[in-house]
């Protein structure tokens, strides 16, 4: 059987002051429950303490650490999210199921339904084939397996590209084209809610489909940029003035062209086909300049992003506004050899306006107008030393492009793109303010699953 000093917990945390208190706050009811048991106690490690990596949220670079630090003296790491609840005992005794000596790889398995952009494609004859894990519920890699991929990332660095969905290109890379271990799925790790009937046979359960800290923020306090041009003033504007524009008491849209009738602002930049970096910066000099300096944030989305404004402004109750925030769904670029972390534009990019002042006093800007303004951000925020903050709530791609699974544990706060869907049908299905009942059970307008 395996004992509690075998397990290394990581969670998965964040160095924003909201996410890294509820992380210490995990660790200490991890150890508490350890110290119950008069055992030994665990190691819990905080992932965003682990100096010398920027990338170490993407985990891999962590392995040869890993297998250093705990390879003799170990049996599991197990990583979870800061809002990922554990009970230590039947943590403990489903461990125990499984031989530590072999390699492996746990975790609650999450499927696509159809291929999908975020993943590349991948599996697009049958995409249900390839599970991968929920980090919501928990996940364990054994220390053999640990090893294993230490040596291999040794001999073979990481590829310097792009990370958008880490639990999938995490479960990629451990499989190895089927010479490495697919995911075993393990019903105990669960993401129900802690006060569900089902739990009793849980090791792990999952708290927080959409975080509220006291008061949402007031309508005033959130300023809305719309970036759109000529050519979707017609299809797209519409959409928005139909889903989610009365939600917002700030808003304006930002064209290449004045028209009077929505109204758009020309910000004298001309469109670009793709990057909008010109035009983005132009956005954030504006709000510094002419909004009301009593305006703590700053939203930036596309004319294809929908969003609930209504949910956004619970969520941002849990941010200080007087700390410099990048808040949205965070991708990675080169992560493996330095490069940073982004806010990926299409899910929305929130800014405080503390972290708009700094980000404009430095003299970091677009090193061409059509360069990609989600990753400028990046390279500057992280020049900056201002750290991305993540919520999964925000998405770049539609519903259907995310497993069922996934999205049953969130309040999504904005999805991205109209390609080959009904965008006011999935707005009032995911995102209105009077769907939020209906995630209890009780009926809502469609059914998500159509959508």
């Amino acid at each position: 059987s395996t004992e509690l000093k075998e397990i290394v917990f990581i969670i998965q945390s964040q160095s924003n002051s909201f996410h890294s208190k509820k992380a210490e706050d995990l660790k200490r009811d991890i150890l508490k429950q350890a110290a119950g048991l008069g055992k030994e106690l665990p190691t819990v490690l905080l992932i965003h303490q682990m100096d010398g990596h920027e990338g170490a949220w993407t985990i891999l670079p962590l392995m040869r650490d890993f297998s250093v630090t705990y390879g003799k003296n170990s049996s599991w790491i197990f990583f979870c999210e800061e809002d990922t609840r554990i009970q230590v005992v039947k943590l403990l005794e489903t461990l125990g199921r499984f031989d530590k000596s072999k390699e492996w790889f746990l975790g609650k398995a999450l499927y696509d339904e159809e291929s999908t952009i975020i993943h590349h494609y991948a599996f697009a004859e049958n995409p249900t084939v390839f599970k991968f894990p929920d980090f919501a519920a928990g996940w364990a890699l054994s220390i053999p397996l640990v090893n294993k991929l230490a040596k291999k990332l040794k001999s073979e660095p990481l590829k310097s590209d792009f990370t958008i969905d880490l639990k999938h290109e995490i479960a990629l890379y451990i499989w190895q084209k089927g010479e490495g271990p697919p995911l075993t799925p393990v019903p105990e790790f669960c993401t129900d809610d802690v006060s569900s009937y089902k739990v009793d046979h849980c090791a792990t359960t999952f708290s927080n489909f959409l975080p509220l800290c006291g008061e949402p923020v007031k309508k005033e306090d959130v300023f809305v940029a719309v970036k759109t041009c000529r050519k979707f003033h017609g299809d797209r504007i519409p959409v928005v003035k139909q889903t989610w524009e009365r939600e917002a008491a700030l808003i304006e849209y930002y064209s290449d062209y004045a028209d009077v009738s929505i109204p758009t602002i020309d910000l004298g930049i001309p469109n670009t086909d793709r990057g909008h970096c010109g035009k983005t910066f132009a956005i954030l000099e504006r709000f510094l300049n002419h909004s009301s300096p009593r305006t703590p944030w700053l939203v930036i989305v596309d004319d294809d992003t929908l969003i609930s404004i209504f949910r956004l402004r619970k969520l941002l109750s849990c941010y200080d506004p007087n700390e410099p925030v990048f808040l949205g769904e965070r991708y990675g670029y080169g992560l493996g050899t330095g490069g940073y972390s982004y806010i990926t534009g299409g899910g929305g990019m929130v800014f405080s306006r503390i972290a708009v002042q700094k980000l404009l006093a430095s003299k970091c800007r677009c090193y061409s107008m059509d360069a990609p303004d989600d990753m400028v951000l990046g390279m500057c925020f992280s020049g900056l030393g201002i750290p991305i903050t993540h919520s999964p709530l925000f998405h770049q791609a539609r519903p259907m492009d995310y497993p069922k699974g996934y999205l049953s544990h969130q309040i999504p706060v904005s999805f991205h793109k109209h390609w080959n869907i009904d965008p006011v049908k999935v707005y009032f299905t995911w995102l209105a303010p009077n769907t939020e009942e209906s995630l209890n059970g009780k009926k809502v307008e469609y059914s998500r699953e159509d959508l």
